[in-house]
């Protein structure tokens, strides 16, 4: 699929086009490739170049047009007759291709398409318009860049250049520079944060370069900018805008800034370390820089700082920013996350799933994926575990860990009598009672409520603590339970059976001649009221 440019971009093509720009040096400065440039030119100017005039076409006669020359010998453009008419149609805002086609129109220009494109960039470079100067008011704008710093001896031979971060406020220039290591985020910030309380406040903008530990996406409309960065401007109340790539012009307060640190604070200097180096810079800024008369204000820096700018900076927060590291963790089978080797639990739900875990040097924050803070937690040392109880789940407490109350509780869920037992039990046996209350508790796994209760019961009033006396109650319960007297059963007979026994028993007794009994049995016979009785 083509490039599509934007309206904007195509605009300042052409603009720069009329202007004699080159193809290489529009790209550069609108930051687009080469090509595209190209294209879009030849399709606004009317496509591919004239076609040449061939032998035996109209228009030719046979000999080559002779070369314009002035009196010097110098070529001279067949279009300088024209000069003062090509210049009123280029400030109409006229293309080459337009202004070729109305000198062949209006004057009877012979000559070609590419000899008037030629004149007309020629006449763009030669007058170039004048840069538009931007001035600021007081606190709005501070410009920010970084240069090359003065080198420091490592003692073996070795030296480094450090890096030299420069804020100028634009209104008064009054400076601030840091020498650091590398062009890290967060020493970007660090230092930033440092020129804010050298100046006592903080400016509304802060124009900066495309560097790495700022912005993510260079883009002259709509940049992206690091996490961190957008924070710390959250923090202060202001505002980061990126200067379109290679303008150094958009910046050329503090581009001016660094040549004069590097060319009157630094030069010919060597440095031990880098905080003598730091040292020396803000010496420097105090001693030198604020006392100059500046070439363009025409004012004394630390005077016109102190009179117009300083109280037109944004009041400083309460506290500095709370820089912080962030990244993706995965989450541990045991709910933990890692970070710089120590750990901190996060809810169980979340176990081997990834998160974003965002910390600085007091604080542990841990997002979701919708980066919704699910967990904080104070930092913590190297090897040490940070866990709260709501992120650990209700199956994985044990009774010891939920505490002796809590298995006091469920004792008197099962009775009264348990209930008892078990908080004299605890009292006289202490921290070993903990056990004893977790086996009671498991009695009530095995045996309805009602016989441990009135175990508990007897173990209580013999003043017995051990759980196997409440075992060996429960068992002597259970088997007493079992020969209770049963009233109906197949074997047994009914007990109208036994009362017709008797009934014949006292009649036998009462009736005369009764019979001995060994002589003769009786008639009547006990009915069998079960087969094989």
């Amino acid at each position: 699929m083509a490039n599509r440019i934007k309206m904007a971009e195509a605009n300042a093509i052409m603009v720069l086009r009329r202007r004699g720009y080159s193809f290489r040096r529009i790209a550069r400065e609108l930051g687009i490739h080469r090509e595209t440039v190209s294209r879009h030119v030849r399709l606004e100017e009317g496509g591919s170049k004239p076609a040449k005039v061939t032998a035996g076409s109209a228009g030719w006669d046979g000999a080559k047009p002779a070369k314009v020359t002035a009196g010097d010998g110098v070529r001279r453009s067949a279009c300088e007759p024209f000069r003062e008419g090509i210049l009123g149609k280029l400030d109409q805002g006229l293309s080459a291709q337009r202004i070729w086609q109305d000198l062949a129109v209006e004057h009877g220009f012979t000559g070609s398409y590419s000899s008037v494109k030629r004149f007309v960039r020629r006449l763009g470079q030669r007058t170039p318009l004048p840069f538009r100067r931007m001035e600021c008011a007081p606190g709005e704008e501070a410009q920010v860049d970084f240069g090359r710093g003065a080198p420091v001896d490592a003692g073996d031979g070795r030296r480094r250049f450090p890096h030299v971060l420069r804020v100028v406020l634009s209104h008064s220039r009054k400076a601030y520079s840091e020498a650091v290591w590398r062009q890290t985020t967060e020493s970007f910030i660090r230092s930033l944060e440092n020129a804010f309380y050298h100046f006592g406040g903080v400016p509304k903008t802060l124009v900066i370069d495309n560097l790495r530990a700022a912005v993510t996406r260079a883009d002259w409309y709509d940049p992206e900018l690091n996490p961190k960065v957008e924070a710390f401007c959250r923090h202060y109340g202001t505002v980061i805008l990126p200067a379109r790539p290679y303008m150094a012009r958009h910046k050329g307060k503090v581009e001016r800034g660094i040549g004069y640190v590097r060319s009157n604070a630094l030069a010919g200097r060597v440095f031990a370390s880098l905080s003598q180096e730091n040292l020396h810079l803000s010496q420097w800024e105090s001693q030198v820089a604020d006392h100059r008369i500046h070439g363009t204000t025409r004012r004394q820096v630390r005077e016109l700082f102190d009179e117009r700018e300083k109280g037109s900076l944004l009041p400083l927060p309460p506290l500095r920013f709370p820089f912080f590291h962030e990244g993706r963790r995965s989450v541990h089978r045991d709910g933990h996350v890692e970070v710089e080797k120590a750990y901190y639990s996060v809810p169980p739900e979340y176990v081997t799933r990834t998160v974003w875990v965002r910390w600085d040097s007091h604080l542990v924050r841990i997002f979701n994926r919708r980066f919704e803070q699910i967990a904080v937690h104070a930092k913590r040392e190297q090897g040490r575990f940070s866990t709260q109880g709501e992120h650990i789940a209700s199956e994985k407490i044990s009774s010891v860990e939920r505490g002796a109350q809590w298995l006091l509780k469920r004792a008197w869920i099962i009775g009264t009598h348990t209930g008892k037992w078990a908080r004299a039990m605890l009292d006289a046996r202490g921290i070993q009672g903990v056990r004893v209350l977790q086996g009671l508790l498991s009695l009530a796994e095995k045996h309805p409520c009602r016989q441990i209760e009135r175990a508990c019961q007897a173990a209580l009033s013999h003043g017995a603590y051990r759980l196997r006396a409440v075992r060996e109650l429960i068992a002597s319960d259970t088997t007493q339970e079992q020969f209770d007297f049963i009233e109906e059963h197949p074997l047994i007979r009914s007990m109208s059976d036994y009362q017709s026994l008797v009934e014949v028993s006292f009649r036998l007794e009462d009736a005369p001649g009764r019979a001995e009994p060994h002589d003769t049995e009786p008639e009547t016979t006990i009915p069998n009221t079960q087969e094989g009785a």
